[in-house]
């Protein structure tokens, strides 16, 4: 019965879900769900009730064979009566649809077990690491060699970014990579990192070097304005990364299990050190 209250997103429904998850302390996802209704690459629905209120959502981002499942969310007062459940198996029957083999999403402790009765598998682990604004612990300025994105570098970062996550994330990163939001490590004209920040504040860091990795950081770091928290999300396979950060004065803020259903993925987790969202990695 479920399923048949399961639709589509509509711009329509936009502002009273942001409302809602709003009053359920999960954020301001505005910005978000209005990128994820106009980009291709994504599959939005909501659960309905009785009345047509949306209370549930759910989204589905395609890259490539890789289908990220997130933003599972269901209203307090309509939980333990499997619309969760209903959200996800909703986003799979989507990815399988599009040709996705593999499926991964992180999930929270509270969704992990329905996660695991539908077949996924604890891959690894990202660890949100942050630190404060301004200063450095170490005697580092902005490195010149970080400069803004130009359209002509879209295919070397496009290429680094497929090294890294081993997904086809072009199309997301055609949209979200820019020259206000997007900065680049370049050597001897050749780009070998970047950062690529989203309208709702999250960001994508690749960098396969830990000084051109530890370079963008310091850079974000020493532009946050003053009194904020600088975060980004390393793998628990980036060792070298994680002390790296820990002797620049950055500490572990919480950790969340990666999970994947699906083929394995040829990538390199430790060129990764910084996530759009967990619903699109």
């Amino acid at each position: 019965m479920i399923a048949n209250q399961l639709r589509p997103m509509t711009a329509g429904d936009v502002e009273p879900v942001v409302a809602a998850i709003l009053d359920d302390d999960w954020g301001d996802r505005k910005a978000w769900f209005a990128f994820a209704l106009a980009s291709p690459a994504c599959r939005v629905f909501v659960a309905e009730d009785g009345n047509g209120r949306a209370v549930g959502t759910g989204v589905l981002t395609i890259h490539g064979s890789v289908g990220w499942i997130g933003t599972i969310w269901v209203a307090p007062s309509m939980r333990r009566r499997g619309i969760g459940l209903a959200l996800t198996e909703a986003t799979i029957d989507a990815a399988e649809e599009a040709g996705c083999v593999t499926l991964l999403l992180v999930a929270t402790e509270t969704g992990r077990p329905m996660y695991e009765r539908l077949g996924f598998e604890i891959q690894t682990w990202y660890r949100t690491m942050e630190t404060p604004s301004g200063s450095l612990r170490r005697s580092r300025q902005q490195p010149p060699r970080i400069r803004s994105f130009r359209p002509d570098d879209l295919p070397a970062v496009v290429a680094l970014d497929r090294v890294a996550t081993g997904e086809d994330r072009a199309a997301n990163l055609g949209q979200l990579a820019t020259p206000d939001g997007t900065r680049v490590i370049e050597r001897d004209g050749v780009v070998t990192g970047f950062v690529a920040r989203a309208p709702w504040g999250g960001g994508a860091t690749v960098a396969p070097r830990l000084d051109d990795a530890m370079a963008i950081l310091d850079a974000r770091r020493i532009a946050a304005q003053p009194g904020r928290r600088v975060r980004c999300g390393i793998l628990l396979e980036n060792e070298a990364g994680a002390r790296a950060l820990g002797a620049a004065g950055w500490t572990e803020a919480w950790r969340a299990p990666r999970m994947i259903r699906g083929l394995p993925l040829d990538w390199q987790p430790d060129h990764i050190w910084g996530q759009f969202n967990h619903a699109m990695g």
